[in-house]
């Protein structure tokens, strides 16, 4: 186990930010040396999240200046009960279901910490690596941590064959 101890002090002129000025001191586990700070953080805002079940203000505050525009449009998705779990049975294996924003109201398999069929993903995430994640993955993220996702069980073979077809 490698403790990292993070410390972010930002200041923001946007006047939608309700803190003007955070200090975060979170110890977090950490499997890859390589994280960024950003991440760490990030992390340490999830499990205070996952821990209580509720999010305060200068949790979405610290979210927003994070992942930005994503952050906004991903409580949306929360709000409008926009995340599905697939859990496979028995295994409690799980992937997400998120629903985009556009009129078509396209579904996008995902998992929230390092995977997304939308576009946004490849384009922005891994292409060039412009953003950390994208508004699905933020989305399943939220949801999960606070427990507000709609459970769908299905069996070990059945969540086989729709993880297949991504």
């Amino acid at each position: 186990m490698t403790e990292v101890v993070v410390c972010l002090a930002f200041n923001s002129k946007k006047a939608h930010l309700v803190v003007l000025s955070i200090e975060i001191y979170a110890f977090v586990e950490v499997n890859e040396a390589t994280m960024s700070a950003s991440s760490l953080a990030a992390e340490a805002v999830w499990k205070d999240i996952e821990s209580t079940r509720s999010v305060t203000d200068d949790q979405l505050s610290i979210l927003h200046f994070l992942f930005g525009k994503n952050f906004e449009r991903a409580t949306r998705i929360v709000d409008q009960r926009g995340v599905k779990r697939i859990s496979g049975e028995p295994s409690g294996r799980f992937v997400f279901q998120v629903v985009g924003e556009s009129q078509r109201k396209e579904e996008y398999f995902c998992f929230a910490e390092n995977y997304c069929a939308c576009y946004s993903f490849f384009y922005d995430i891994v292409n060039r690596g412009e953003q950390l994640c994208c508004k699905h993955q933020l989305a399943a993220r939220l949801a999960l941590s606070l427990g507000v996702f709609i459970e769908v069980k299905v069996s070990d073979e059945q969540l086989a064959v729709l993880l297949s077809k991504l």
